[in-house]
């Protein structure tokens, strides 16, 4: 099997030690080792790839990082030509780790359990995003978690008005927007106070950020539509990110659509069950009661 690993950016030595003892470990167990080469890290036996072409040179990758690391992996894996279920493999060094259930002193064990299928994965909805700007080439992104626009530079309110498949939703005046998959309603979404979002779902949430009318609710719609949204008005540094790994300014004229992709993200699960993920990791007590 050809196993990638993405290490966490700016990784500490432990990080790095991990990787060569995982990525050792499949290599002496027969696997073809690959490793991303910005990551300017080289385990013993593996083949350095750009991470413009990783997804075309892996059937699994292994990511050692938080949830961030997961998503740069997801959006690597998401540029295979042609498309291709490439499972992710999360390990946990990060914070939340709402993607990444598995613990460092259990990464050779669950490498080991994923590369003989005895580990069962999810499928999470994942975005296919087009940024048509006034001026210039459009371009075309993977999300999993989600799309934002906000103003990033000075505390002044932004117009955006937001469109599904051709009918307008509304206008919304407010510090930016997110527009989230289930999966990313943990993320941004949640500390917008948007809903969270069970990851079964093929939604999406349109989420308002310090909306100047208290009525501007987020709101949640179907999965398998378009959403648009441009801005109206002049506003200077408005900023449009992606999954939190892409930025570019966004200006009165452009536009960013928002659909569903056709291959999912495919990650591999633990055995607790997402409510248990949700106690854990958001705190929010024991559980039942008797």
């Amino acid at each position: 099997m050809r196993i990638g690993f993405i290490l966490k950016p700016g990784q500490n030595h432990d990080a790095r030690n991990l990787l060569n003892t995982v990525a050792t470990w499949a290599y002496e167990q027969g696997h073809e080792t690959i490793v991303v080469s910005e990551d300017r890290v080289n385990p013993p036996g593996a083949i350095l790839v750009p991470e413009s072409s990783f997804g075309d040179a892996v059937d699994l990758c292994v990511v050692l990082g938080g949830d961030g690391t997961m998503l740069r992996a997801s959006a690597a894996v998401a540029k295979a030509n042609p498309p291709r279920a490439i499972p992710l493999l999360g390990i946990n060094l990060g914070r939340l780790g709402f993607l990444s259930p598995f613990e460092p002193i259990d990464a050779i064990e669950s490498l080991d359990a994923a590369a003989k299928g005895k580990i069962s994965t999810v499928e999470r909805m994942r975005l296919k995003v087009s940024y048509l700007p006034l001026v210039g080439d459009p371009v075309e992104l993977s999300a999993l978690n989600d799309v934002v626009i906000s103003q990033g530079a000075m505390a002044r309110l932004v117009e955006l008005q937001a469109h599904l498949n051709g009918e307008f939703i509304n206008s919304y005046r407010a510090d930016g927007l997110v527009v989230c998959t289930p999966t990313g309603s943990t993320a941004y979404n949640l500390a917008a106070g948007g809903p969270i979002m069970y990851p079964g779902l093929h939604s999406l949430a349109i989420t308002p950020i310090c909306a100047q009318g208290l009525t501007n609710r987020p709101l949640v719609v179907p999965g398998n539509g378009e959403v648009a949204i441009s801005m109206s008005g002049e506003s200077k540094g408005v900023v449009l990110t992606i999954d939190g790994q892409w930025a570019h300014t966004f200006q009165t004229g452009d536009r960013v659509l928002i659909a569903p992709s056709e291959a999912p993200a495919v990650i591999y699960t633990s055995d607790s069950d997402y409510f248990n993920i949700l106690r854990a990791k958001l705190h929010w007590g024991v559980g039942p009661v008797g």
